[in-house]
């Protein structure tokens, strides 16, 4: 039987920068502020960091990024790496910092990452990078986006299984009545299912209020053993479970587009954390697009296959609802600043299980269910949070 790392390393620190266009700051000023946020919610001092990981920068970038975040923040660790799997970063990365911790090869790890993707690029830099996606003989030909990719997916899940536009929109008014309860989220005022549906077409059928946002932000979290939490000043989160899946790069490649690789990465997080999806009090999905965190919600069995409309549209990921999701606002109306944009689940995740979260709060959480995913819906990683390691 393999070792389990079930609850064996905690996070300490969790914090993020202002969001939305933050102008007066470079992503690597954003990168580091973040850093030294978290730092302070653990209470200690970067002399204490031993590992340090990021991801590198579009408007920013540096050959090195995160030897290049550790010179300019003066750490000099142990383990330190950089990281690019798109908007699933955070969490592909997170379990081998977990391994690092239990392994010994370094015992505190610093996960700062941040991008100026609405104030450190122009229009057109941002729209190229838009458009360099795709497999360059069988897919960029046509000049699809990554929208256009996406909404491939939608419109495959309203042909498979009737879910309408009106469902897909119950999503984003969902996460928005959880950011007009965040002082720190982008997008504040609350919407309704017409506005989305009124909002202007993107790539049919998602308009723009199924996309999420474009933004400047930062974020980070700082990770050490179970043992070793009860020394810092912060209350720990435990990392209970997690799972790694994949599926394909390019989406003319993807096997089923309806079904994604969650399921198995959710399948390998509930089975190390001994928990299932009827335990999580709460879920932080990617939701770059309505119709991705739909298909999450099915996939993590939170609702059966095929049944992801009708439990949105129930009310169901509201607060108050049996699973609320994305209790800051998501990528749909907190923040989206590029492939750091899964950070502010996290520590959405930790806000909430050490209730913190105020007005937004779940009450009497206990654990939760933090996914990430990258490229188009190719890379996912699950992650089982828990107050309590029992």
């Amino acid at each position: 039987m393999k070792p389990s790392l079930r609850g064996k390393v905690a996070i300490v620190g969790a914090a993020d920068t202002e969001v939305g266009v933050v102008p007066h700051m470079t992503s690597t000023q954003m990168c580091a502020e973040a850093a030294l946020r978290a730092m302070a919610d653990a209470g200690i001092s970067k002399d204490q960091i031993d590992g340090l990981i990021t991801c590198n920068s579009r408007a920013e970038s540096y050959k090195y990024h995160a030897e290049a975040m550790a010179e300019y923040l003066q750490i000099f660790p142990s383990y330190c790496i950089n990281v690019a799997t798109g908007g699933g970063t955070t969490f592909s990365i997170l379990h081998h910092a977990i391994t690092a911790i239990a392994t010994g090869v370094c015992n505190t790890v610093l996960i700062t990452m941040a991008e100026s993707l609405r104030s450190g690029l122009s229009k057109e830099q941002t729209m190229s990078g838009q458009a360099a996606v795709g497999h360059s003989q069988f897919e960029v030909p046509y000049g699809p986006t990554v929208p256009s990719l996406y909404a491939l997916i939608g419109r495959a899940h309203m042909e498979k299984y009737g879910t309408t536009p009106e469902q897909f929109a119950a999503i984003a008014v969902a996460c928005r009545k959880h950011a007009s309860l965040n002082p720190n989220a982008q997008m504040r005022d609350l919407i309704t299912v017409e506005d989305v549906l009124n909002s202007r077409m993107i790539a049919d059928p998602l308009h723009l209020l199924d996309c999420s946002l474009i933004s400047d932000g930062g974020s980070a979290v700082i990770l050490t053993s179970a043992e070793r939490a009860r020394e810092f000043s912060s209350k720990p989160v435990y990392i209970l479970g997690f799972g790694e899946a994949h599926s394909h790069e390019h989406i003319s490649q993807a096997r089923n587009l309806t079904t994604s690789a969650a399921v198995e990465s959710g399948k390998r997080a509930y089975e190390m954390a001994g928990l299932g999806p009827r335990d999580m009090g709460f879920a932080q999905l990617y939701d770059c697009f309505t119709p991705t965190a739909l298909i999450e919600l099915e996939d993590l069995g939170f609702c059966k296959k095929g049944e992801g409309g009708a439990f949105v549209e129930s009310g169901s990921i509201e607060l108050g609802g049996s699973l609320p999701m994305n209790t800051h606002g998501g990528l749909l109306s907190h923040c989206h600043p590029g492939n750091p944009g899964s950070m502010f689940l996290l520590t959405e995740a930790v806000s909430q299980l050490r209730h913190q979260a105020g007005e937004r709060q779940v009450s009497g959480a206990q654990a939760g269910l933090v996914h990430g995913q990258g490229g188009i819906m190719s890379s996912h990683t699950t992650l089982i949070l828990g107050k309590e390691i029992n």
